[in-house]
């Protein structure tokens, strides 16, 4: 029998798309090691691996843009636009340039997260589409207005073509797709133990008094470290390379190690809106501080998502930029739902794949 081929597509646009849809590749190649793994991305391959431990094809492709941002909160709206006209323009070249290799590796299914143009690959080749994410690039861009309505229209389009989609928690309705299978959170999950990590990264500070700030792969330039003053015997924890130099603020610069892996031993995460750290805080029931953000028409669903299922703070822009951070004396709010929520999204995928390839 011919080794089963999963082609996986995901949207040029941060880290978070990329994370989420790593995590349930890696989970379909813990459960069925067989299946060849072709991660069709812009993200670099050191990122893959951090969540992707066996061995995968890396095809540095990009089918979309996602939003043209200067860091995590600035969008640069006519650079976006011009760009998705220049894909639209390009349309055939694109499609028949990934069909070709689509046939050459003999793929037998296409996972995106969530490139508008792969359900078009996959009814050239005559496989199905499958796409997972909590949004669609279509609704985003509709909430912009004018020329984008347009654009909107074209992507909603390509998305009514996809077979089936996993939608994921903390979504818009998606109402392009025809076929929706609802799942729980995915994400990754710590690698190490708290002993080790407090041991190697030297944190001494209660669990409660150690925070993990975490703005996605864009950064946030003007976040206000100068406040970190104010908690000399807090410690803080970040991935961001461009930081001061203080007491109390460690920097993680090795590439093995993620905002997952550390958020076990955080009382705290402050980031952004984003999927990956809501959906990965969520599911280690590790409490969530963000800030809205007007927008982008997603974050209004996820920090839904975190007032009803996880512990959180959701400051004013100027708590969290202009403040001195003394929301950090206060405790976080309850969740509002009593139940919680379902976090087997990675496996609920992963099973559904592997089960196509074994039916075939």
């Amino acid at each position: 029998m011919e080794r089963p081929i999963l082609y996986v597509a995901i949207t040029n646009h941060g880290f978070g798309h990329a994370t989420r849809t790593a995590s349930v590749a890696a989970t379909i190649q813990k459960l069925c090691p067989e299946i060849l793994l072709i991660m069709v991305t812009t993200a670099p391959r050191w990122l893959l691996e951090c969540y992707i431990e066996s061995d995968f094809i890396h095809r540095p492709r990009a089918f979309d843009l996602g939003v043209v941002q200067a860091d995590s909160l600035k969008m640069d709206k006519a650079a976006t636009l011009e760009k998705l006209l220049n894909i639209q323009k390009r349309q055939n070249s694109l499609i028949a340039s990934e069909v070709n290799f689509i046939r050459q590796n003999r793929v037998n299914l296409i996972l995106a997260d969530i490139p508008f143009l792969t359900p078009l690959f996959a009814k050239a080749v005559n496989i199905p589409c499958w796409m997972m994410s909590n949004f669609g690039w279509d609704f985003i861009y509709r909430d912009w207005g004018g020329e984008f309505i347009a654009i909107a229209d074209w992507i909603s389009d390509c998305y009514s073509k996809c077979d089936r989609l996993f939608r994921l928690p903390f979504h818009e309705s998606m109402q392009a797709f025809n076929n929706i299978t609802d799942v729980g959170l995915t994400g990754g999950s710590p690698r190490y133990s708290v002993d080790d990590l407090r041991s190697i990264w030297g944190i001494t500070a209660p669990i409660e008094k150690t925070i993990l700030l975490t703005f996605g792969g864009l950064g946030l330039q003007q976040i206000p470290y100068d406040n970190l003053r104010h908690f000399p015997d807090w410690q803080f924890i970040t991935f961001d390379k461009s930081v001061p130099d203080l007491p109390n603020l460690i920097k993680i610069n090795d590439p093995k190690y993620r905002p997952v892996d550390f958020m076990s031993v955080c009382g705290r995460v402050i980031s952004k809106p984003g999927y990956g750290t809501f959906a990965e805080a969520t599911r280690l029931g590790v409490p969530i501080v963000t800030i809205p953000r007007d927008d982008f028409a997603e974050a209004a669903f996820l920090l839904e998502g975190i007032v009803n299922y996880n512990s959180h703070q959701i400051l004013t822009p100027t708590e969290f930029f202009q403040g001195s951070w003394d929301f950090l004396h206060q405790l976080p709010q309850q969740p509002i739902q009593s139940q919680p929520i379902a976090k087997d999204g990675n496996e609920a995928i992963a099973h559904a794949i592997i089960d196509y390839f074994q039916a075939k």
